[in-house]
């Protein structure tokens, strides 16, 4: 049951985490534009359309970034000025067990941690796409957000267990490349083999054209050699599957994210660390704001003479630990051998522990 208490300090909680939210909100808002002012002059664009294409996609994505330490934040501000005004103890001389007094910060955590949750699994990677969409078109020009080889844009990939393809500088405007090849495996042995001097995208067919093809057959029986000014083709390779994008993990829903994973799981493609951990950490940060609510309230739950200025300096250690803590738990799983399961939890784990000891020596 929800007594007055918890809901005075559940009012408490939501108004200081909104006014945290707003006022860092405003000020990287403020930061932001004053680095790219000359950029976004150059667009031509209007006020609003600048609000609409680029600030639509930038605020939910700062929300996304610092959601955790405006949470944490919040805590310490508001409980350090309930404890410097005796209302913690006066609550506790009352009678209201410590872990009774814990129940509301309990709660919010969870509300905010659900909020934060639904958010990064679909409505934060649709910011995301506003937003690199915008800084690919106005800000950075062409190569925004694309990496390149000594071969540009060209792609070998598994398509399924036994196919291969491979193409050489794809357009990604025109959809086509100079070259294709594609191979067919059975007991390690090629028994299919087609080359293109060049592969185009067929939008009415929705497959894939193939201009000047030579195309082998290869059995116990002998070798079968055709050749074809033009044949479609279809292939489980969709054009925008074929681009390298250093941003496509931010901007995939949840479930998105998945299936890419598990379609390039199946294709034998190196690198998905980086997609893994993203789509571990999703979990794992809702799950940080519960542990940091709490770490908050104990922390600051305690009268000192140092008052709301000495907890919100061991808040800003703290945060400060757990960026440190996730930025090298992260490279460990990109540039190493760290499982991203692990690397994704390994904040949480050592907050856990952290959570744990201030529990224990919290005077009650």
């Amino acid at each position: 049951m929800i007594t007055k208490i918890d809901w005075y300090i559940l009012k408490k909680f939501f108004v200081t985490f909104i006014f945290c939210m707003l006022l860092f909100t405003a000020i990287a808002v403020v930061v932001d534009f004053s680095e790219k002012a000359d950029a976004l002059a150059n667009t031509k664009l209007g006020t609003i359309n600048i609000i609409k294409q680029y600030h639509f996609g930038f605020i939910p994505f700062i929300w996304s970034m610092l959601y955790p330490l405006f949470v944490f934040i919040a805590v310490i501000f508001f409980t350090s000025k309930m404890a410097l005004r005796s209302e913690v103890i006066a609550i506790l001389a009352s009678g209201t067990t410590y872990n009774r007094w814990l129940r509301p910060y309990l709660i919010g955590g969870v509300i905010l941690s659900v909020i934060l949750w639904f958010a990064t699994q679909y409505m934060i990677p649709r910011a995301n796409e506003i937003r690199y969409k915008f800084e690919f078109t106005y800000l950075k020009g062409s190569g925004g957000g694309t990496e390149y080889t000594t071969c540009t844009n060209c792609f070998y990939k598994r398509i399924d267990t036994n196919t291969y393809v491979g193409l050489k500088y794809y357009d990604t405007a025109s959809k086509s490349a100079s070259s294709f090849s594609m191979q067919r495996l059975k007991n390690n042995k090629v028994v299919y083999n087609i080359r293109a001097d060049r592969i185009e995208w067929d939008t009415t067919k929705k497959n894939w054209k193939l201009v000047n093809v030579v195309e082998r057959q290869l059995s116990d029986s002998g070798e079968m050699l055709r050749e074809l000014p033009v044949l479609n083709l279809i292939l489980s390779l969709k054009p925008s599957e074929l681009r390298r994008d250093e941003f496509l993990k931010d901007k995939l829903t949840t479930p998105e994210l998945s299936e890419y994973i598990k379609l390039e799981e199946l294709r034998a493609t190196e690198g998905l660390s980086p997609m893994k951990v993203e789509l571990y950490r999703r979990t794992a940060t809702s799950v940080t704001v519960v542990l940091l609510t709490l770490i908050g309230a104990i922390i600051a739950g305690r009268k000192t003479r140092g008052g709301s200025g000495l907890h919100l300096a061991i808040g800003i250690i703290i945060g400060a630990l757990f960026i440190i803590a996730d930025k090298f738990s992260t490279v460990f799983a990109t540039k190493g051998n760290l499982h991203p399961l692990i690397a994704a939890w390994i904040p949480n784990l050592v907050f856990l522990f952290v959570a744990i000891l201030l529990y224990k020596k919290a005077p009650k």
